[in-house]
């Protein structure tokens, strides 16, 4: 049996670690072919990956997918428009751009944030997601569609990883919550812009989850029980919740889905 995303070529920024770490290998494991992005290929320290010295796109490989790595800055155009280059040059088009890398400078009110933690913020996580996207959409235009397993003729599917932070307020969190609220709202004119070309635009919403952005919350007692508090569900959630999640929105299940908020998150934003 084929997976969903056979053949298929994506893209995954923030790659090494994390989100973006599960969402390749879980793409990979679908049959998609692999470019990692992120500005360094080995994961960072204090991750709950259990093979972290093993980069992502080796670990695909050694599983018997295809991937390849690329060194970039997620906010910078011309590293990005250098990702999406490497992704045609390597596999010949490219199908799914999944704008993952993000960035946290810990928990701060807005009086006590520095214009640099708020710059440092909008840089990555917002206009890294809005080049992301730019880039992907000008290959998506560029390319001929191709046939989904549901007869429809599609050009490309973008996946943004936003947060339940751009759909509700998290206490000390503003340039966090301001660049994920971004994310939010550009999924959604881009799917307005791109749904006559076929083109899905869609976002995933994590709540609170076990890596290393967010070790250090979780093990101090005092945190660590604030993060169960917070989510209805009796766990926090796994990169792997995301990975899922972000699986379906790139495969031809998800064929009339676009300008939707996906939210992985326990129940957070059920309350």
């Amino acid at each position: 049996m084929t997976g969903r995303l056979e053949g298929r070529v994506a893209v995954v920024t923030g790659s090494s670690s994390g989100n973006g770490r599960a969402i390749a290998v879980a793409l990979a494991r679908e049959g998609a072919h692999l470019v990692c992005s992120d500005l360094k290929k080995g994961a960072l320290a204090g991750g709950y990956e259990k093979d972290l010295e093993v980069d992502t796109d080796t670990a695909i490989t050694q599983a018997g997918g295809k991937a390849t790595f690329i060194a970039a800055d997620a906010s910078k155009a011309a590293d990005v428009q250098q990702v999406i280059d490497h992704a045609v040059k390597t596999y010949g088009r490219l199908d799914i751009m999944v704008n993952n890398a993000g960035v946290f400078t810990g928990l701060h009110n807005i009086i006590e944030e520095t214009e640099e933690q708020y710059d440092f913020t909008m840089n990555v996580n917002a206009k890294g997601v809005w080049l992301g996207c730019k880039y992907a959409l000008t290959q998506f235009m560029k390319q001929e569609a191709i046939r989904s397993t549901t007869g429809a003729e599609l050009r490309g599917r973008i996946v943004n990883i936003a947060s339940i932070g751009g759909l509700v307020g998290l206490a000390l969190e503003p340039a966090y919550c301001a660049s994920k609220g971004a994310v939010v709202n550009l999924t959604r004119e881009l799917a307005i812009d791109f749904a006559p070309e076929r083109i899905n635009v869609n976002a995933i919403c994590p709540g609170f989850l076990a890596t290393a952005m967010v070790r250090s919350f979780l093990e101090k007692e005092d945190t660590n029980k604030l993060l169960h508090d917070l989510t209805p569900w009796p766990r926090v959630g796994t990169t792997e919740d995301v990975a899922r999640a972000a699986v379906f929105l790139a495969s031809d299940d998800a064929e009339w889905m676009t300008g939707s908020m996906l939210t992985v998150d326990g129940a957070f934003t059920a309350r």
